[in-house]
């Protein structure tokens, strides 16, 4: 086979290709607000749903975050999301459950939180929010899990959230538009490196 040939048999291959995705494309119709949950054992939680804050912020739409259980350090995507004046910011945990060893307090902490959360929801013009470790949350049953689904279920229509955290239970797995699950295959803190300014905070 000649390269012209070779190249007229990938035009055609791609060609089919862009129709069928084409046609998938405009078979969807639907536009809604979508919940999403990002859970696992693996690496990239809030990343992600970071990464998203920045999509949205980026297509001027107003931004969200509360976070459920961390708060108690300082991170890199705090400090640069912040600095946009669309973006409301509210670390409203006091660290991992094993650092605080008071349940009366997480639960207390989490509430806040989750009124916060609600106050939110409730704004016009939101476009995103970002509900940090509300699954380590629902986990040990900080907060009742029929009042989240209730709460999230009555938000805007048009409102996008996003929910982080190991575990996350299966109603709200039930519950989301788009699940992704985050799955360890290696890792550099089983290698013995320590957390690292920039990539862990």
């Amino acid at each position: 086979m000649t390269g012209d040939e070779d190249a007229a048999r990938h035009r055609e291959k791609m060609a089919r290709r862009k129709a069928v995705q084409d046609a998938e494309v405009a078979a969807k119709t639907v536009e809604k607000g979508l919940l999403m949950v990002h859970t696992g054992a693996g690496k990239g939680k809030s990343t992600a749903a970071f990464g998203l804050a920045l999509r949205m912020l980026g297509r001027g739409r107003r931004v969200g975050v509360v976070q459920f259980i961390k708060g108690a350090w300082s991170t890199g995507e705090r400090g640069l999301l912040e600095a946009y004046a669309m973006l409301e910011w509210h670390s409203m945990g006091e660290g991992f459950t094993w650092e605080t060893q008071d349940r009366a307090r997480d639960i207390a902490a989490c509430r806040r939180a989750w009124e916060q959360a609600r106050r939110m929801m409730a704004e016009p013009g939101l476009g995103l929010l970002v509900l940090d470790e509300l699954c380590i949350a629902l986990r040990y049953d900080y907060l009742p899990l029929d009042e989240v689904l209730a709460g999230l279920a009555a938000r805007p229509a048009g409102l996008h959230v996003v929910v982080t955290g190991r575990n996350a239970p299966q109603p709200l797995l039930d519950a989301a538009d788009t699940v992704t699950e985050m799955k360890p295959v290696k890792h550099h803190f089983a290698a013995g490196v320590k957390a690292q300014e920039g990539i862990e905070f």
